[in-house]
C-alpha cells in the first residue's frame, strides 16, 4: 500500500487545488507513452547557420514538452469519450444523467487544447524550432477558466463513479478496458483526472521555458506576463474547486444529535485535509480538518447512496485544539502510558489532539497508516492553528509592521545624519 497525497498547499487554502487527501491506494504500474525529445525532431540541415547554444537547446526542449503534452492530453480526452463514455451510454451500462455527472464538462476541454496545440504547431519553423510562444500563451490562458466547472465537479464525479463500481456490469466493463492495450493500465478515473493534473503543471512548464529564456530575448516579456496570468488563473480555479469540495463533504455529514451541529462547520469555505485514521482501539474513523474545526466521523454507506459521514464526537474548534506528536512504541492517553496494543508495530504513527470543554480535558489518539501520512496530518493541523492565530491577532501584526516601519525610518534618519556629519 502506498500513501497518496493530493494537493499542493495548506497554508493558503485559496491556492490549493483540493484539500490534502491523506489516504491509501494501491500503486498502479501505469504504462506511459514513450517520451520524445525535441533534439530528435530538429532538422539541422534546415536550421540556423550558427549552432544552437546549450541554453537555447534546453529552451526548445521545454517548448516542445509543452506542445507534446497538449497533444497527449487531446488524445487522452478523446479516448475517454470514445472508449468509456460512448460505449457505456450505448450499452446502457450507465444512464445519460450518471455519465454527465461523472464526465462533467470534459467535452468542452477538447477544442480548448486543440486550439493551443494548433497555434504551437503553426509557430514551429520548418527545422522544428520555435522562436516565440509567449504571445500564444497570453492569448490562450484566459480560456482556462473553462476548467472551473470541470474541477469543481470532480469530487462528486469520483463519489458517483466509486458507487457505480459496485454494479457488476460497470465493474466488468471497466475491468475489460483496464486489460486492453489502449488503457495503458490506467483506469477510468486516471483519464478523468488528467485535465486537473495538466492544469497544475502549466506553471511548472512556463517556469522551465522562462528559466532558459534570456532577459533580452524578444519573447521574455510575453512569457513573464503569461506566468503571472497562469498563476492567477490556477489560483482562482483552486479556490473555487476547494469551496466546492468543502461544500460536498459538509452536505455528506450526518448528525446524531442537534448538539453536534456547529456554526464553525457551516461557515467553513475550505477543507484543509481529510482521510482515514484509527483510534486507540483500532476503529477506523474518517477525520475532516476544516478551516476552523476538526470533525471526527465514521463512514456510513446507505443503500445505493454515496458514502456519508456520521459524527461520533463533538467538533473540536481549531483555536482550542492542542496537538501532540506521540513517540513510536508507546501510546499515551490522558498523560499515562497505556499498553493498548501488545504488538509494538501497532503502536507506531500515533498523534494526539486534546481540548478543554466544560472544564474537562478531552483527548483523542489517532493512528496514521505510516510515518509520512502521520506527518502530513501534523503539518496540516499545525498550519491550520497558525492561520487561526494570525486571523485572531491582526492588530498584533499591524503593530509589528508599524514598529518595523518606525525602525526603518529611524535607521534612515540616522544614516542621513551620519552622511551630513561626514560632509
Amino acid at each position: 500500500m502506498k500513501t497518496r497525497v493530493i494537493s499542493a498547499t495548506v497554508s493558503n487554502p485559496s491556492s490549493s487545488m483540493t484539500a490534502t487527501r491523506v489516504s491509501t491506494a494501491t500503486a498502479q504500474a501505469a504504462k506511459r507513452r514513450d517520451s520524445k525529445l525535441w533534439s530528435e525532431t530538429f532538422d539541422v540541415r534546415l536550421g540556423a547557420t550558427q549552432p544552437l547554444s546549450p541554453k537555447e537547446i534546453k529552451r526548445q526542449e521545454a517548448i516542445f514538452e509543452l506542445a507534446q503534452g497538449e497533444q497527449d492530453l487531446v488524445e487522452d480526452l478523446k479516448l475517454a469519450k470514445k472508449a468509456y463514455h460512448d460505449p457505456m451510454l450505448k450499452l446502457s451500462i450507465m444512464t445519460e444523467q450518471e455519465l454527465n455527472q461523472i464526465f462533467g464538462t470534459l467535452d468542452s476541454l477538447i477544442p480548448l487544447h486543440e486550439d493551443l496545440l494548433s497555434h504551437l504547431r503553426d509557430a514551429r519553423k520548418p527545422d522544428g524550432s520555435t522562436e516565440h510562444v509567449g504571445h500564444i500563451l497570453t492569448d490562450w490562458l484566459p480560456c482556462l477558466s473553462s476548467y472551473t466547472p470541470y474541477c469543481s465537479n470532480q469530487v462528486q464525479a469520483k463519489a458517483l463513479l466509486d458507487q457505480k463500481k459496485q454494479d457488476r456490469r460497470v465493474q466488468d466493463f471497466l475491468q475489460r478496458c483496464l486489460q486492453s492495450p489502449f488503457s495503458r493500465k490506467l483506469d477510468l478515473w486516471n483519464f478523468l483526472d488528467i485535465p486537473r493534473s495538466r492544469l497544475v503543471k502549466y506553471p511548472l512548464l512556463l517556469r522551465e521555458i522562462l528559466k532558459h529564456t534570456p532577459n533580452d530575448h524578444p519573447d521574455r516579456q510575453h512569457l513573464d506576463e503569461a506566468m503571472l496570468m497562469v498563476q492567477s488563473v490556477v489560483a482562482d480555479i483552486n479556490r473555487r474547486t476547494g469551496e466546492s469540495e468543502c461544500q460536498y463533504y459538509k452536505d455528506r455529514l450526518l448528525y446524531a444529535e442537534d448538539g453536534q451541529k456547529d456554526e464553525l462547520i457551516d461557515r467553513s469555505k475550505t477543507l484543509s485535509c481529510h482521510g482515514e485514521l484509527k483510534n486507540n482501539r483500532g476503529l477506523k474513523l474518517h477525520v475532516f480538518l476544516f478551516q476552523d474545526v476538526l470533525v471526527i466521523t465514521r463512514s456510513v454507506s446507505l443503500n445505493d447512496q454515496p458514502v456519508s459521514y456520521q459524527l461520533c464526537r463533538q467538533p473540536i474548534p481549531i483555536r482550542q485544539l492542542d496537538l501532540e506528536d506521540l513517540s513510536d512504541g508507546e501510546m499515551r492517553v490522558g498523560g499515562s502510558i497505556r499498553g493498548a496494543f501488545s504488538n509494538n508495530e501497532r503502536t507506531k504513527n500515533f498523534f494526539r489532539v486534546s481540548y478543554r470543554t466544560g472544564g474537562q480535558l478531552q483527548s483523542h489518539c489517532f493512528q496514521a497508516s505510516d510515518a509520512f501520512n502521520k506527518q502530513q496530518w501534523i503539518n496540516c493541523i499545525r498550519q491550520a492553528k497558525e492561520v487561526r492565530v494570525q486571523v485572531k491577532s491582526p492588530n498584533e501584526r499591524d503593530r509589528k509592521k508599524r514598529m518595523l516601519l518606525l525602525l526603518a525610518n529611524e535607521m534612515s534618519f540616522c544614516s542621513q545624519a551620519y552622511k551630513r556629519h561626514q560632509l
